[in-house]
């Protein structure tokens, strides 16, 4: 009995070590990243994903998988890469909240947001 109770008492602790955690780390959604850093494909003449919403002083990195290359420009022109070409990739912190729309300034119709919370 008393090794049951043991038992029984080490499975809810641990059960709720890992709850806590969860609520203090939360596993970010689908399109979204944490403070430390996000990655977007350039793939197919999209961005993937197209909206991307990161916390204040995050990383967006974007990656071209492309066989051309992208230029990854601001519409307000805050931020511009070089030409990236196949696996190449262009970085840019955002240091505060907003909403950013971006595009390949070679192919205009490529386009995509970041949000800044």
């Amino acid at each position: 009995m008393r090794k049951r109770l043991l038992i029984a008492g080490s499975t809810v602790t641990v059960a709720l070590t890992i709850a806590a955690l969860l609520v203090v780390h939360p596993t970010p959604a689908r399109g979204q990243a944490s403070a430390s850093g996000a990655e977007i494909r350039v793939d197919n003449f999209t961005f993937s994903p197209d909206t991307l919403t990161v916390q204040v002083n995050s990383t967006v990195t974007w990656v071209n998988k492309d066989d051309i290359p992208h230029v990854i420009a601001s519409n307000d022109g805050l931020f511009k890469s070089k030409a990236l070409d196949t696996d190449q990739k262009y970085s840019y912190i955002f240091t505060k909240a907003g909403t950013y729309p971006y595009y390949c300034s070679i192919h205009p119709k490529m386009v995509g947001k970041i949000v800044v919370q």
